[in-house]
């Protein structure tokens, strides 16, 4: 639903603004979804007249043209061919954003001429078609006055959502009702001109299914042409097409008053009219020049010869009014909701009538909008009216029920006075008794209950004013049950999926074999196996993950990864079980490409799914240490342990041993890891803060490298742990980024590359303050590891 502002006003006596308006419509239910004001989409353009134009001088059909604005004179590259002097239209001034094609305006040269602005045609601005030439305006137009005045175009639009159940609010005197019910002004009295009349219709009027009540009168005489300025803006504001006064007035009243109507041309009407139903074989072509074939459900508004319309949707062409129309029948009826929605649905015809029929018109403004209609008619078309001709009765539809007021404060905590309710109903237009009998207006069908009664009063009085009221707690928040275990495997098992691998299940039972390659114990041999492959409990989950691995990649996979969070068996005593989680991945880390190299899997893969479920766990990374003490299934040079404590290992990670791999028929290069969630401590639980403080620092960073040469038997962790601790407040982060061995570099040593990031907390680091912190990372290294500084 579309309106003005000014148009809001003719309805609604008040000082407030559009913002206060807007923002009001939002808190008594009626979303806004857009504002648009034309002026501030031309606060850029002014009025500028043309004191002096001279061709330029390398362009035929371009003119030089010095512009009177509001602050000065400046120049301007026109082309259009009624540029000359003395004309007075629009300038879009530099930076200005021209709303047909949203081009911005800057400083620019035309032909090595430098131009400082536009001069706009109609089409530019956005509010017509006319682009052969500039806007000329009347010589009354004062320069530098804002564009927006002098075109008429200050008048805000506002477009609000109507929920299905508010069909009052489809004209701009329901909302009008709404906002000054809500305290934004004061409703204005609806006056209707009284009509003169000219003897009885001419015309009988009949109803029968789908319509309740038709009424009408004939006009002679009337004038039909082009509607007043006026009317023109306000139907093209909400985009409609002002087409003839006599439509124009019905699609005004449709807005105004939520009330359609429709106007028959009464030299192409045959006999009386009836609303009646449908018959088959009926036909006719409507205003949008589409044959419809009417259905016996249909309501359709006929002649004695002929179908004019179908009733409440959208009329017939034949007696449509055109510019030479002399006489016309105003039809002013009210159709029942369900035929209209059922009829529009059937023939898939969206019109303004549909939209507001089918929500449910007020039955009582059938007479009113048929006043309203003629005395506009008269005023701009002139005429002589006939008396009005009635068929049916208005339908009393509106709610009545005893309400008692203490029923606000049950449904929503909100005490307030009972004559502040009677002042909100009486406001929206309900009958308040003193004994509190209430009956809804005949303009809303959607109130059916008296619940709906308080739902009107708490939206008039305002929900930002309704307090926010905890509801009591039923029992207490239940504590967690999970144990810490449990939470462990839940933890680890969504990290390793995070690393991109697929979770498998296997059996708690492998092969013999199996069993004896990864360290099995004797006594876990099954006396009775249920299979010979399945005789042994799994010392390890990697036996089972590696024969899926096997099993897939016989069948063609070759690029993957499988995981796996279970119990183990270290022994056939009790206790002697323990959770463990393991990966296995085989082939490539990324797919066959031609832009980069094939990269396998390797050790440091499977080190880094450890790493991300460790970290998971709470374990901080670099607190943890590495060795090469493996079991005997892990290559012996392509592997390590993860610990904080030695007797408690926490990962293994690394490459299958080659000679495994081989007598199982497994194929090469696997990479496999394994992890004991269960040998890190329990977590404790905390009070209070439970998460770092973020401490950042908007001082830049400061990047050194440096080349150690150290004995090839120094783990390289050992280098970072040293480099690191030589300034645990300055020193941000350490990584290897370099690993030589060769020319250079003497016998048993390797050179090792780190670079160590400085992170500045309270001031910038000044040259003297990185050599210092240099010198005492390369001391700390020398001293930890016998390393020195490559020259």
């Amino acid at each position: 639903m579309k309106f003005t502002l000014s148009w809001l006003r003719d309805h609604l006596d008040t000082q407030a603004t559009l913002a206060e308006i807007t923002e009001c419509l939002m808190l008594i239910g009626l979303e806004v979804e857009a504002v648009n004001n034309p002026a501030e989409t031309l606060a850029d353009f002014e009025v500028a007249e043309i004191i002096d134009a001279k061709p330029h001088p390398e362009a035929d059909r371009l003119q030089i043209c010095q512009v009177q604005t509001g602050s000065g004179i400046t120049q301007v590259v026109c082309g259009a061919p009624n540029a000359r002097a003395g004309l007075k239209g629009i300038l879009a001034r530099q930076g200005a954003t021209i709303p047909a094609n949203g081009l911005v305006l800057g400083k620019a040269k035309i032909r090595g001429v430098e131009s400082r602005g536009m001069m706009c045609s109609g089409a530019e601005l956005d509010i017509s078609d006319d682009h052969d030439g500039i806007i000329e305006l009347p010589e009354s137009a004062e320069v530098g006055s804002p564009a927006a005045d002098i075109l008429g175009l200050n008048d805000p639009v506002i477009e609000i959502a109507i929920t299905p159940n508010r069909p009052d609010c489809l004209g701009v005197r329901g909302i009008a009702r709404d906002l000054a019910a809500a305290g934004l002004g004061t409703l204005k009295q609806d006056i209707i001109a009284l009509v003169s009349t000219q003897g009885a219709c001419p015309i009988s009027l009949s109803v029968s299914a789908g319509c309740a009540v038709f009424s009408g009168r004939v006009i002679r005489g009337v004038k039909n042409g082009p509607s007043p300025e006026w009317l023109q803006a306000r139907l093209k504001a909400i985009g409609l097409r002002p087409i003839n006064s006599l439509v124009d007035i019905t699609n005004y009243i449709s807005f105004d008053r939520g009330r359609p109507l429709h106007v028959y041309d009464l030299a192409q009407v045959s006999g009386n009219i009836a609303a009646r139903a449908g018959r088959d074989g009926e036909a006719f072509i409507a205003l949008d020049d589409q044959e419809y074939k009417v259905a016996p459900d249909d309501c359709v508004i006929a002649d004695d010869a002929n179908v004019l319309g179908l009733g409440g949707i959208m009329g017939g062409k034949a007696s449509g009014c055109e510019v030479a129309t002399k006489d016309v029948f105003i039809e002013s009826a009210w159709f029942e909701p369900t035929t209209i929605a059922m009829s529009g649905r059937r023939h898939g015809i969206d019109s303004d009538a549909r939209y507001r029929f089918e929500r449910g018109v007020d039955p009582a403004s059938v007479d009113t909008g048929l006043a309203l209609a003629s005395a506009m008619i008269l005023e701009l078309c002139g005429g002589e009216a006939s008396e009005t001709v009635t068929a049916g009765a208005v339908p009393d539809l509106r709610f009545t029920a005893q309400f008692d007021p203490q029923l606000v404060f049950k449904r929503t905590g909100v005490d307030l006075e009972e004559d502040r309710m009677r002042d909100i109903l009486t406001d929206l237009g309900f009958e308040v008794s003193q004994d509190w009998r209430v009956t809804a207006p005949s303009w809303r069908p959607d109130i059916t209950g008296v619940v709906d009664l308080v739902e009107e009063i708490i939206r008039i009085y305002g929900l930002a004013n309704v307090p926010s009221t905890p509801l009591p707690i039923l029992s207490p928040v239940a504590r967690p049950i999970l144990t810490d275990p449990q939470l462990k495997t839940r933890q680890t098992r969504r990290a390793l999926a995070a690393c991109g691998l697929v979770e498998a299940v296997t059996w708690s039972f492998i092969a013999e074999n199996y069993a004896t390659a990864f360290g099995g114990h004797p006594a876990l041999r099954l006396a009775n196996p249920i299979s010979a492959d399945l005789s042994n409990m799994r010392p390890s989950l990697l036996p089972g993950l590696l024969a899926a691995i096997a099993r897939n990649a016989d069948r063609g996979l070759s690029d993957f990864g499988l995981f796996e969070v279970g119990t183990i068996f270290t022994g056939p005593q009790p206790g002697e079980q323990t959770l463990s989680a393991a990966a296995v991945r085989i082939g490539d880390r990324v797919p066959r490409d031609w832009r980069q190299a094939r990269a396998a899997f390797d050790s440091f893969d499977a080190k880094a799914d450890c790493l991300a479920v460790l970290s998971s766990l709470g374990v901080d990374p670099s607190s943890l240490r590495s060795s090469r003490d493996v079991p005997s299934h892990y290559h012996p040079g392509q592997s390590g342990v993860l610990y904080r404590d030695p007797r408690q290992p926490l990962a293994y990670f690394g490459t299958l041993h080659p000679a495994v791999a081989a007598d199982l028929g497994l194929p090469d290069g696997l990479i496999v890891c394994e992890i004991f969630p269960l040998n890190l401590p329990a977590a404790k639980a905390r009070k209070g803060q439970t998460k770092a403080v973020l401490q950042m620092s908007n001082l830049q960073a400061v990047h050194r490298d440096f080349a150690f040469e150290v004995a090839d038997t120094v783990a390289v962790e050992d280098i970072l742990r040293a480099a690191k601790g030589a300034d645990k407040t300055l020193i941000d982060d350490v990584h290897v980024f370099d690993v030589f061995v060769g020319h250079g570099i003497q016998d048993g040593h390797k050179s090792i590359a780190i670079e160590v990031t400085l992170q500045p907390r309270e001031t910038t680091l000044t040259d003297a303050e990185i050599e210092a912190l240099s010198a005492k990372i390369i001391d700390a290294v020398g001293k930890a590891t016998g390393a020195r500084l490559r020259g």
